[in-house]
């Protein structure tokens, strides 16, 4: 071996281990929330994601009659940092069911008036009725996260949720409903690839908030807030689940897939319906055209 080849391969070695000639791991990313760099580059063709899309698509429906017909309650929880994919992941699971049957719940700013109720209250009033799911864009988990990392709420407010979630939550499971969490974890470098993409598109501009912009400096806040709240209420009853979501149509499709999984269900599907005859125009007749105002044919 070369002079040069021993010297580089000796630096190579000194870079990779410690003084105990034990390979030293990478120092981890403060504040990381996201996938592997490899997962990052796998992206997945339009035409693959589509077609198992459509199969996943075609077993949600399957299981929305499963839902309906055994009167189960149903709740799945969407949380993430912002830009993470919540939105566009619910939209998948939803578009091709029954909105009577499978509803998004996104809450806004409380009121006055629901400032000063039990904090999880409002919440309580979406909760499902038998043969429902209910989809929550955020959740009760808003204290654990962008209220206290933004100071909105006091800190007895929030070790009291910290202390009274997951009981509630074994609440709402001994009561008969099957609670789902989701966690979206999109890593620094994603988000801030997002962020750019909301700003310089005026379709996705109004997805952007003067809260989304502080929460992202206050990256390191966020993920220790994150932390704390998977160490109270990450409960057997109600375990989290952790979607890499750098790679969207890839986390819509595990979530998708995942949720399949949680609950057993049967092929419902109705045989093939066969349409009955119209009834004849007989004795009506249409008023005239000229009557109606039309939308114009702009198109």
């Amino acid at each position: 071996m070369s002079k040069k080849k021993a010297k580089a391969t000796k630096a190579k070695k000194d870079q990779s281990t410690d003084g105990a000639g034990v390979v030293a791991p990478a120092p981890p990313e403060v504040g990381g929330d996201g996938g592997s760099p490899e997962k990052k580059s796998q992206k997945i063709k339009n035409k693959i994601y589509e077609a198992e899309l459509a199969k996943l698509q075609l077993e949600l429906v399957k299981l929305q009659e499963w839902i309906k017909h055994k009167g189960l309650k149903v709740v799945v929880i969407f949380e993430g940092r912002d830009t993470a994919g919540k939105g566009g992941t619910i939209k998948r699971i939803t578009e091709r069911l029954n909105p009577r049957i499978c509803r998004i719940v996104a809450l806004g700013t409380p009121t006055e008036r629901e400032k000063t109720q039990w904090w999880f209250q409002r919440y309580v009033a979406e909760l499902p009725a038998a043969g429902e799911m209910v989809l929550f864009d955020r959740s009760w988990y808003n204290r654990a996260l962008v209220e206290w990392v933004m100071g909105f709420c006091a800190e007895p407010e929030y070790r009291e949720f910290l202390r009274s979630c997951p009981e509630f939550e074994r609440m709402l499971v001994r009561s008969g409903i099957i609670l789902i969490k989701y966690w979206l974890s999109v890593s620094d470098e994603e988000q801030e690839r997002r962020f750019q993409s909301r700003i310089y598109d005026t379709t996705k501009r109004w997805k952007l908030s003067p809260m989304d912009l502080e929460s992202r400096k206050k990256w390191v806040e966020y993920s220790k807030a994150k932390d704390t709240m998977f160490a109270h209420t990450d409960i057997k009853q109600a375990p989290w689940y952790v979607i890499d979501a750098d790679i969207k149509k890839r986390a819509r499709l595990n979530c998708i897939s995942h949720l399949l999984t949680i609950i057993p269900y049967e092929d419902l599907t109705p045989e093939p319906i066969e349409l009955p005859p119209r009834q004849k125009n007989i004795g009506y007749v249409r008023p005239p055209m000229s009557d109606q105002t039309f939308v114009p044919d702009a198109y």
